[in-house]
């Protein structure tokens, strides 16, 4: 339990998807402009990723790596199958982002229409596959088993929803400040990010 915290917390505040690797920022400028629409999106962005982790963990193991096939019998002991993982992770992101924009177009469409043509492509979302890949580059060193798969695919949505969230409400009340004319709109918005992002980096020094 104290492993899966520890993974939680860091995945959330030290190895955070948009301040420390800067994945998923074209959707987090661009769907950030009111805290409703971002929060669905951040919900949406962590269910994706805490189904996708796991079962790309599975590939990884049963499936993809060397020697994980050994269960199907001796003779494919040796077989290599790692040169297939972008394909069958995409393959697997894709799936489960076109069952929750279902879902969602069902029971919100007015959240549906707000998101556009962000929710499909949350399919090809860098922090969605930069979750599968760092977690295939983890494993055995960081993440050992399942649950530690699943904490860190939590960590990692909450950390990005999170941070969509907090530049959403400033966004909204930069609308009521009294911000410079050169600055209004992308300028402002670059700054609190960069701000943002150094408030952020502050928890990177902490021994989680």
């Amino acid at each position: 339990m104290e492993n899966f915290a520890s993974i939680l917390v860091k995945s959330i505040f030290v190895d955070n998807m948009i301040f420390a690797y800067f994945l998923g920022m074209c959707s987090y400028l661009a769907v950030s402009k009111n805290v409703k629409t971002s929060l669905g999106l951040g919900i949406a962005v962590v269910f994706v990723l805490f189904v996708t982790l796991p079962v790309n963990y599975l590939l990884e193991m049963y499936v993809l790596r060397e020697g994980a096939l050994s269960w199907l019998g001796p003779k494919f002991a040796t077989l290599d199958l790692s040169f297939l993982s972008l394909i069958l992770f995409i393959a697997v992101i894709a799936a489960i982002t076109q069952l929750v924009e279902m879902v969602i177009e069902r029971f919100s469409p007015s959240l549906y229409n707000s998101l556009g043509i962000f929710l499909p492509l949350i399919a090809v979302n860098c922090a969605i596959m930069g979750g599968s890949l760092f977690m295939q580059q983890r494993i055995g060193s960081q993440l050992n088993g399942m649950g530690d798969v699943l904490a860190y695919a939590l960590g990692s949505g909450i950390g990005w929803l999170l941070a969509i969230v907090g530049l959403a409400a400033i966004r909204e009340k930069m609308e009521y400040s009294d911000v410079p004319k050169p600055l209004r709109g992308l300028g402002i918005t670059f700054i609190t990010v960069a701000l943002m992002g150094i408030a952020f980096m502050c928890f990177s020094g902490l021994k989680i």
